[in-house]
């Protein structure tokens, strides 16, 4: 199997929400990688037990200035990772909030209220009555958020609930949102993508989804998963083939 690597990553975590590194911890992690980038996306503030305050977004924004201060040669950007609800934008981030962000990422989570979080929960741990209608209204639910915002990345397609994946495929199309292969979750699982794979125009990230400072930046169980389900490499967006002679090299 040809090897890749990835080039940037744009799903990680920090003590402003769920991680357990700073903002710094991150950069430095990303630059021990030799990623070209990196993205401090912490979860939105909807969440009830590890959004960030909204308060902190002047917070966050000065660490991230600063890092690029201190390491021009990482360039550091600023995003959320908002939680998908029904009702409203679909958000829970505002659209008067966007420009607080060089982007937006976004996807279901557990632990909100208005996005049926203990249904789906129940399903997750196997109590599934009711399933084709929570399907139902979980993917009216993405795709109501894709259409209405302007969204770079659909976390984990398919994590925490039943989801139509070749539906909310067609929808990231349309709106050109990259379907994330995370590789902190099984999501896109090997299967999902050969189906999201199916829709023309569909494009791929893969997303370490960090917590960590120390995942980072680490994607090789997601490349295998891709390239196990047949995906075109093409379509990955932040990965490269590594040549023979410098895997070689390498090893």
């Amino acid at each position: 199997m040809e090897k890749y690597e990835l080039l940037y990553d744009l799903h990680t975590h920090t003590t402003y929400s769920h991680g357990k590194g700073s903002v710094e911890d991150n950069v430095r992690a990303a630059m021990n990688r030799g990623l070209s980038y990196i993205a401090i996306s912490d979860h939105g503030p909807g969440h009830l037990f590890y959004g960030i305050n909204r308060n902190d977004f002047i917070h966050l924004k000065n660490d991230i200035e600063k890092m690029n201060v201190k390491f021009p040669k990482l360039r550091v950007k600023m995003s959320v990772e908002a939680n998908t609800v029904h009702g409203g934008n679909g958000l829970d981030i505002r659209p008067d909030e966007f420009e607080e962000f060089d982007f937006i990422i976004a996807g279901f989570h557990f632990g909100l209220f208005g996005c049926s979080s203990v249904r789906n929960w129940l399903w997750s741990h196997g109590i599934r009555f009711g399933e084709d209608k929570l399907r139902e209204s979980n993917t009216q639910m993405i795709i109501h958020a894709l259409r209405s915002n302007d969204i770079a990345i659909l976390t984990h397609p398919g994590d925490k609930g039943p989801f139509d994946i070749r539906a909310i495929a067609e929808v990231c199309a349309e709106t050109n949102t990259l379907m994330e292969i995370n590789c902190r979750h099984d999501h896109l699982t090997e299967e999902e993508i050969r189906i999201a794979a199916e829709v023309p125009g569909t494009m791929f990230i893969l997303s370490s989804d960090a917590h960590v400072p120390e995942a980072v930046g680490v994607c090789d169980a997601g490349i295998r998963r891709a390239l196990s389900a047949g995906l075109d490499p093409e379509r990955i967006v932040n990965i490269r083939r590594v040549p023979e002679e410098e895997a070689k090299e390498e090893a």
